[in-house]
């Protein structure tokens, strides 16, 4: 059974740092690609992707968190993690951990919970 379960999130003043974790069952890190994403305000559609591990190891990120944020994955301790530094009032957001592998008939598609994060002086 798939499950996702984020931690770390709280509050921190503008230019702090927050780790977020990502505790990660019944996937397979070999093919599975894993996201961070954020969800600014409560019933807004659309979650932006702001961090994303390839199964080869690459990373990639979004252009609002490019250079402050990063990306790591511990494969045998089953944990992804979010790594914030330099925070900023507009990184305020419920944050979800993902996870997502293509299927013969379509894609496998996984999420968290989520874990709020506020930055506020």
């Amino acid at each position: 059974q798939v499950q996702l379960v984020e931690s770390g999130g709280g509050s921190v003043q503008p230019g702090g740092s927050l780790r977020l974790s990502c505790a990660v069952s019944g996937v397979d890190f070999s093919v599975s690609g894993l996201a961070w994403y954020r969800q600014m305000r409560a019933g807004q559609r659309q979650r932006e992707l702001i961090a994303h591990i390839a199964p080869s190891g690459s990373t990639s990120y979004g252009d609002s968190v490019k250079g402050r944020f990063a990306m790591s994955r511990d494969s045998a301790k089953r944990m992804v993690y979010l790594q914030m530094n330099n925070l900023k009032p507009e990184d305020t957001a419920v944050y979800y951990c993902n996870a997502a592998w293509n299927l013969d008939t379509g894609v496998a598609d996984y999420w968290g919970q989520g874990t709020q994060v506020t930055v506020s002086a």
